[in-house]
């Protein structure tokens, strides 16, 4: 029998190529299922390989758990980095995932999430079955049994806790779902494993697909943290958090000699852990496919020597998308020490204090848009102008007028940002850049790159864009490896 893939996306050689050599840059890009134990597991496991004509390759571990395979116990799907959604050739299926990661599917139907993209229920049923392999419950259902599965491994927190932390209703189902997909109870899993920091901290690892420049992300953080809300040193990133309304704090660093990131959490309820998780692996770009982008730059002969310079790359996030519209509009126009500057007053002014993570160096949260929205933001050496945006801006996140969910194109929603006083492309294609993690988003009038582009000389907006054509889907790394050249 030939191994055969389950989807169009999937190329059987490369997945044969890669599951034969064990190759990292495939880990999460798709999963081998093998019929005569009925488990499927990542490209990378450890375990003898099996023989082909026994193998069948899905593009998710949803897809393979929908089609009646349990995940391997050596080999641990649930350690694995995440499915780049923007692999999907479907806007609206990547929309939809985002918001299935987001945990909407936890408490929702299928219909909501249709509705919420703007299609029919069967029409989005259809698009995922062609996209992912996998129904959108199919998703959910495997997101939570994996997550579940990574706190039983990684963190001591009691049984029940994870239950909600991953989103399930009730330990009953949780139990069921975990004893259907391992034929093992929770507590059998969890034998002899998990632990507590010193602290207290609930630790989890995001593991990364190779290479990943990490110090580069630290360095373009630190350059940009605002003082009592974000911390860059030691090798490791500290930021508050405010989710749903309840204060915390984490920190992010390198694991040595393991292709993974370490998340520390600090007084935050295990029910919200899953939303925390989706934003940190978002805001680090973890789940990015780096052979995929640079295959992509390394055509331009401008892009070619910085991917190879660089091959790891990231697109820097950012944990609220409020707070980095209104450091986009500080930094209009200005130095980034001189926006560092002035978002680092705004906090002193406004932000509310945070006692608990004094002794990691924070201690204060970003103000909420119902503060700035009535702030006298001229008092911290704002023009009037510019305080009037970020009031406008601020006024219009609290009312919720703008969306910076990835639900719209990216064209709509830079063209509704651009509705705002005071806000026009350039500031709105950097909100889309880092806000909402859009691969694609191009500044095309930035200066810096129209300067590199011409060798010194500024060529215009239009032919910034038409160059850009050529790096599409991959636009906003682009931008990145750029703006780290001129520095």
């Amino acid at each position: 029998m030939q191994v055969q893939p389950t989807s169009k996306t999937l190329d059987t050689a490369v997945c044969e190529q890669a599951r034969l050599t064990r190759d990292t840059r495939f880990d999460g890009l798709f999963f081998t299922a093998v019929k005569t134990t009925g488990i499927y597991c990542r490209p990378v496991c450890p375990a003898p390989q099996p023989k082909p004509r026994n193998i069948t390759y899905y593009p998710s571990a949803a897809a393979a758990a929908a089609a009646g395979f349990r995940p391997c116990l050596r080999c641990r799907p649930e350690a694995a980095p995440g499915s780049p959604l923007h692999h999907s050739s479907s806007a609206l299926v990547t929309a939809a995932l985002g918001l299935i990661e987001q945990g909407m599917l936890d408490a929702s139907p299928v219909a909501e999430l249709a509705m919420r993209i703007g299609v029919g229920e069967r029409h989005l049923r259809r698009l995922f079955d062609q996209e992912v392999g996998a129904s959108p419950n199919d998703v959910a259902s495997t997101r939570r049994l994996l997550f579940a599965k990574q706190l039983l491994m990684e963190s001591s927190l009691p049984i029940t806790d994870i239950a909600g932390a991953a989103g399930y209703a009730s330990l009953r189902r949780f139990n069921a779902a975990f004893l259907d997909a391992y034929a093992k109870p929770p507590r059998e899993i969890r034998r002899g494993r998990g632990g507590t920091s010193a602290d207290g901290a609930i630790e989890l690892r995001l593991p990364w697909r190779p290479p990943y420049d990490f110090p580069a992300m630290l360095a373009f953080y630190e350059r940009r943290a605002i003082r009592g809300v974000e911390r860059v040193d030691n090798g490791s990133y500290r930021r508050t958090v405010l989710i749903d309304g309840e204060p915390g704090w984490m920190e992010v660093s390198a694991i040595e000699d393991q292709p993974a990131l370490r998340l520390r959490v600090h007084d935050v309820r295990p029910a919200r852990l899953g939303t925390l998780v989706a934003r940190v692996r978002r805001m680090f770009d973890v789940d990015a496919d780096p052979a995929a982008i640079m295959k992509v730059l390394q055509r331009d002969k401008r892009l070619r020597p910085l991917a190879r310079r660089w091959p790891g790359q990231r697109l820097p996030g950012a944990w609220d998308a409020h707070e980095l519209a209104v450091r986009a509009v500080l930094g209009q126009q200005i130095s980034v020490a001189a926006a560092h500057t002035l978002a680092s007053r705004l906090v002193e002014r406004y932000g509310l204090a945070h006692e608990p993570s004094n002794g990691a160096g924070l201690g204060a949260l970003f103000p909420a848009p119902t503060i700035l929205a009535e702030a006298p933001l001229e008092s911290i050496g704002l023009t009037r102008a510019r305080a009037a945006t970020i009031r406008g801006l601020s006024r219009a996140c609290a009312e919720g007028t703008v969306d910076f969910s990835s639900v719209q194109s990216l064209d709509a929603f830079v063209s509704r940002l651009c509705e705002l006083p005071g806000i026009g492309a350039w500031t709105a294609q950097y909100i889309a850049m880092r806000a909402q993690s859009r691969p694609d988003a191009f500044p095309a009038g930035d200066l810096v790159l129209r300067k590199l582009a011409g060798d010194g000389v500024a060529i215009t907006e239009r032919a910034m864009a038409s160059i850009a054509e050529a790096w599409r889907p991959w636009r906003a790394y682009a931008v990145m490896l750029l703006w780290r050249s001129a520095n």
